[in-house]
């Protein structure tokens, strides 16, 4: 029987930010600005460029703003409509979802990133399914999720999403074992958070974007809570793996981490510069400051 097809995308929106504060006081950090739009909409505008069909939000408290952003603004679109500014209207038409694309379920309490994805459970079905973090901004000429879904299409099991940092860096991060490392796509035996100085098994940190199966929820449900004291995705994770086969991908493309003050700031630069339209102008007003 062939497998089935990652359609849905669980995306877990209910934290607080709290690297970014104040600015996250009372904007979610998932709608902060980069450049000409909102972290958000460079997560959602990857999936969908992946194929996916249906987005999970898991929304906390304080979170609202997020389903009015992909909501109609009648106001707004009536103004824009009545000014001419056809460009701009078609921009934020073009965001809105189509009927049933996407759903939102509430994390009542905020007992870490296992529990917000055990949140989705009845949504997400008897499927496999992808996470997306929505504070990590990908920036991949293949879009980094689809890049996930094709390797997903031909290993199967579970994928999770990894990139190479500096071996001084790695105490930092989790880490990936692996079976063998040849090319991009190889065999995981293991996943170590944040490993002491010189004792990491590679290179390769966990990012931002996992292709998982549904077992993973009868894993989360009784999952006691580990470290922060919260039920850790990973902790579910190591015990899938005495079942089922991970994959670790090393994906072509460059992560912003938007959650950290630093990361927001190097992806406004560095997707600025990259802009089409806006890419010039930006280059001149940064050039003052390296003169």
């Amino acid at each position: 029987m062939s497998q089935k097809r990652v359609r849905k995308a669980v995306v877990p929106v209910a934290g607080l930010g709290t690297r970014v504060l104040p600015g996250t006081k009372v904007v979610p950090k998932e709608l902060l600005n980069v450049v000409d739009r909102p972290i958000l909409s460079y997560v959602v505008a990857e999936a969908r460029a992946a194929g996916i069909e249906h987005f999970i939000f898991v929304t906390g408290r304080a979170k609202g703003a997020i389903e009015d952003y992909f909501d109609h603004q009648i106001e707004l679109e009536a103004q824009l409509a009545a000014k001419n500014k056809i460009a701009i209207l078609n921009e934020l038409l073009a965001e809105l979802p189509k009927p049933g694309e996407m759903s939102f379920v509430r994390q009542m309490q905020p007992l870490g990133l296992g529990h917000a994805v055990w949140c989705a459970r009845d949504i997400v079905g008897d499927e496999p399914f992808a996470v997306i973090l929505p504070d990590m901004v990908m920036d991949a000429e293949v879009p980094a999720l689809k890049q996930a879904i094709d390797a997903h299409d031909q290993v199967g099991g579970n994928i999770i999403v990894v990139e190479a940092v500096p071996h001084d860096q790695t105490h930092q991060y989790g880490v990936v074992a692996l079976e063998n490392q040849n090319g991009r796509l190889n065999k995981m035996t293991g996943m170590v958070e944040k490993p002491s100085k010189g004792a990491a098994p590679s290179n390769l940190i966990v990012s931002g974007r996992y292709i998982l199966q549904p077992e993973i929820f009868a894993l989360l449900a009784d999952q006691e809570k580990g470290a922060g004291n919260e039920i850790q995705l990973t902790d579910s994770m190591f015990r899938l793996m005495e079942s089922q086969d991970f994959h670790a991908l090393e994906y072509d493309g460059v992560t912003y981490d938007c959650g950290d003050k630093i990361g927001l700031l190097r992806a406004n630069v560095a997707l600025a510069l990259k802009n089409p339209e806006l890419g010039a102008a930006a280059r001149e007003a940064l050039l003052p400051f390296f003169q």
